[in-house]
């Protein structure tokens, strides 16, 4: 492992932190968070999947 893989990793857990101390504050629960994350996702993989489609 080098030097960029270690501030990689710090920097993804300090973005884990940001996100999760976001949802605290604003009183989002857990299961709620995870819901809208993979709601997120979904979006975005609907958008992807559209774009590679017109692109064919």
């Amino acid at each position: 492992m080098n030097e960029f893989a270690i501030v990689r990793i710090i920097s993804l857990v300090g973005f884990l932190v940001l996100a999760m101390s976001a949802l605290n504050a604003r009183r989002i629960g857990l299961r709620k968070g995870a819901t809208m994350a993979l709601a997120w996702a979904a979006i975005f993989v609907l958008v992807a999947l559209v774009i590679t489609a017109i692109d064919h």
